[in-house]
C-alpha cells in the first residue's frame, strides 16, 4: 500500500498517525509512506526519528489577537495547496490520510481535487474544525467516540475507535520495582500532560506533601516544563516523582486509579486497558472539547471528573481516598469502561482502509 498522511500540532494528532501507519507495516511490510506536516511543529523531529519519509509545508493557524499576521497565513495556505499537489502527483497514493491539525486542510482537499480516495480520523468527542470543513472532501471518516457519529455525515462516518488504543494493549506491563515502588500497595498514577499543567501542579504539590501514612502510592509525572519547581518541594516517602515516563502505558497496566487530564490519545489508553480515573479537564483546549471527551465517559459511569475550576480544599484526595479503598466501584468502572473499549482499532482503520481502496 503506498499512504500519504498528515498529521500535525500535538502528539494527540500525530501518535495516532504512527499507530495506523505501524500497523499497516505490520499488515503489509513492503508498504510506502509520506508523511506531510507543518514546518516548525512537533512532527518535524518525530517523524523522520522514525525513519519515515517527512514532507513539511509551512502553515499557521489564524491569530485572532493580531489580524495583520493573517495575511501571510493566507499567503501560506494558498502556496501550501501547490506544494501539496506537488507532492502527492509525484508520490502517486493508493489512499491520502489526515489524522487532523490544520496541515491537514491542504493535503485533504489536494489529493481530493486530483481524484485520490481520501480518509480522515477524528479523535475527539467534538470533531474539530478542519475535520468538519474536510468531511465533504473525505471518501470516509474514522470517529473514536460513537457520539461524533451523529456530527459528521451518515454515508462516511465509521466508528474505530482511537488507534492509540491497540497500541496500548500490545505494550508489556512494569515491575513496580523498576521505578522504586511496592508491588503489594496500590497505585495512584497522576498525569498532566508532557509539559503539565501549572495551576494543577501548584495544587497537587500542597495536598501531596501531606499523604503520609496513607495505603497506596503516588507516581506523579509532571511534565518536563514543572518537574524542576515541583521537586524542590518536600514529599513524603510514599510520593514519587518524575518528569516524563516513555511507554506510560506499561505504568497504566499496574496503576490503579489514574488522575488525569482528558486528551482523545489518552482517553483511548484508559478505555482499552480499563483504568479508572479521575478525569481533569483542561479548559485551555478548542472548543472545551476535553471537557466533551470526558463526559462520554462519565454518562457511561466509567470515570470520575472534577473540573480545574473546582479545585479546591480536599475535594481531589477526598475523591480518592474513597476509590481507592472500594474494589467494587473500581471494579465497576473497569466493567464500565470494557463497554466502551474497541480494542482493535488500528486494525478497523486498515481494513476500511482495503475496503476504500478497492
Amino acid at each position: 500500500m503506498r499512504v500519504v498522511i498528515s498529521a500535525g500540532g500535538t502528539g494527540g494528532h500525530i501518535y495516532p498517525a504512527l499507530a495506523i501507519i505501524n500497523k499497516i507495516k505490520e499488515k503489509e511490510p513492503n508498504s510506502e509512506f509520506l508523511y506531510i506536516g507543518t514546518h516548525n511543529r512537533m512532527e518535524k523531529d518525530i517523524i523522520p526519528k522514525q525513519g519515515i519519509p517527512f514532507k513539511s509545508i509551512e502553515m499557521y493557524g489564524f491569530n485572532k489577537k493580531n489580524l495583520f499576521k493573517n495575511f501571510k497565513t493566507i499567503g501560506c495556505v494558498l502556496k501550501s495547496f501547490k506544494t501539496c499537489k506537488k507532492y502527492i502527483k509525484e508520490f502517486d497514493p493508493d489512499v491520502v490520510i489526515g489524522v487532523g491539525g490544520y496541515v491537514t486542510v491542504p493535503v485533504i482537499v489536494s489529493a481530493k481535487k486530483l481524484g485520490y480516495k481520501t480518509f480522515l480520523h477524528e479523535q475527539n468527542s467534538l470533531p474539530g474544525k478542519s475535520n468538519r470543513f474536510l468531511s465533504k472532501y473525505s471518501d470516509m471518516i474514522g470517529v473514536s467516540f460513537a457520539s461524533s457519529l451523529k456530527l459528521l455525515p451518515k454515508d462516511k462516518a465509521v466508528l474505530t475507535g482511537n488507534p492509540c488504543s491497540e497500541d496500548a494493549l500490545s505494550k508489556k506491563a512494569i515491575l513496580k520495582s523498576e521505578l522504586g515502588l511496592s508491588a503489594r500497595k496500590k497505585l495512584v498514577l497522576i498525569v498532566m500532560g508532557s509539559l503539565g499543567a501549572s495551576m494543577v501542579n501548584d495544587y497537587l504539590v500542597d495536598k501531596l506533601s501531606k499523604l503520609e501514612g496513607k495505603p497506596y502510592e503516588v507516581l506523579f509525572i509532571t511534565g518536563k516544563s514543572s518537574y524542576e519547581k515541583v521537586i524542590s518541594n518536600k514529599f513524603p516517602s510514599n510520593v514519587k516523582v518524575l518528569p516524563f515516563y516513555e511507554g506510560l502505558t506499561s505504568v497504566m497496566k499496574k496503576t490503579d486509579l489514574m488522575i488525569s487530564r482528558a486528551g482523545a490519545s489518552t482517553l483511548s489508553e484508559i478505555i482499552s486497558l480499563k483504568t479508572p480515573s479521575i478525569l481533569i479537564p483542561s479548559p485551555y483546549v478548542a472548543n472545551n472539547h476535553q471537557y466533551l471527551n470526558a463526559l462520554d465517559l462519565i454518562k457511561e459511569d466509567a470515570a470520575y471528573m472534577i473540573e480545574e475550576k473546582d479545585l479546591d480544599g480536599d475535594i481531589l484526595f477526598d475523591k480518592v481516598d474513597e476509590l481507592i479503598n472500594d474494589d467494587k466501584v473500581l471494579n465497576k468502572m473497569k466493567e464500565n469502561l470494557g463497554k466502551l473499549a474497541v480494542a482493535d482499532s488500528a486494525s478497523i482503520i486498515y481494513d476500511n482502509l482495503k475496503s476504500l481502496i478497492k
